[in-house]
């Protein structure tokens, strides 16, 4: 049965996942696949499952995710990344959710802008549980009249008035090998160094030393990360060695300028 719900994705090749993410959410009668330029069968793929698939630029993630919701047809909106799947029970949950709102029996739709789901994510052969990274709610069902994407390049998040937890999972296949993992962080380091030096945060030595030694800290043993076995240790030291990076790179941003990219690179560093 086909809910009016609209599904929104934003996509840069993800071919791997797309279809997860489509199929999890068979329940809406709209799928909205905003695109910024893949060029592997994302589109495709996506196309072939129902879905209207818009070819913009990137804009960024809170702009481009803000944009994706603006283009659904139904005010209510899941909003899911490529590489993101609907759980068993959660699908369960909002198909229970979605019927008593069509028999009329259910009014909170009135009374709650937005509803959060726990994000359980899969990384070096296991579900990862521990280290900060479960539940990790995030609020990807919502009116769009009545919430927003905010946060900005680098921690976008939905913004709502109102909001409910529910008891599923959000299933979430990140990284398909450690490399991409690798890359990631590479990625992200970058972003926040660039958000530190536009906020005219100043490099401090200190902060390049004691950092990432905290930051292992906290995601080891504060937050049980070591219950998660040899990938909780390969997690923790990999969030260290982001920390480590983003300061490394503020440093070059204030010391040397190197905001300009050699000819022929990718990413932001």
């Amino acid at each position: 049965m086909k809910f009016p719900i609209s599904l929104v994705i934003i996509t840069l090749n993800e071919q791997e996942g797309i279809a997860r993410a489509i199929e999890s959410a068979s329940f809406c009668d709209d799928i909205v696949v905003l695109d910024s330029g893949s060029t592997d069968d994302t589109c495709q793929i996506a196309r072939d499952l129902g879905a209207r698939v818009i070819l913009e630029e990137w804009r960024g993630f809170q702009e481009q995710k803000q944009r994706a919701a603006d283009l659904a047809k139904n005010d209510w909106v899941l909003s899911l990344d490529g590489d993101e799947a609907i759980g068993s029970e959660l699908r369960e949950e909002l198909l229970k959710l979605f019927s008593r709102w069509a028999k009329g029996a259910d009014q909170s739709h009135f009374n709650v802008d937005g509803y959060k789901f726990a994000r359980l994510t899969f990384n070096l052969g296991r579900w990862i549980r521990h280290g900060g990274w479960y539940p990790d709610f995030q609020l990807r069902l919502f009116h769009r009249k009545r919430a927003r994407w905010v946060g900005g390049q680098l921690h976008e998040r939905v913004s709502a008035p109102r909001t409910e937890k529910l008891e599923g999972n959000l299933l979430h296949y990140p990284f398909i090998n450690h490399a991409e993992q690798v890359a990631t962080n590479n990625r992200y380091s970058g972003l926040g160094a660039e958000v530190l030096f536009t906020n005219g945060v100043k490099f401090k030595k200190s902060k390049l030393i004691t950092k990432p030694i905290s930051k292992f800290i906290e995601t080891y043993f504060f937050k049980r990360g070591f219950l998660d076995g040899l990938p909780g240790f390969i997690i923790s030291v990999g969030a260290a060695y982001s920390i480590f990076l983003k300061f490394v790179k503020l440093w070059e941003l204030q010391k040397l300028g190197a905001r300009t990219k050699p000819k022929g690179s990718t990413g932001l560093y």
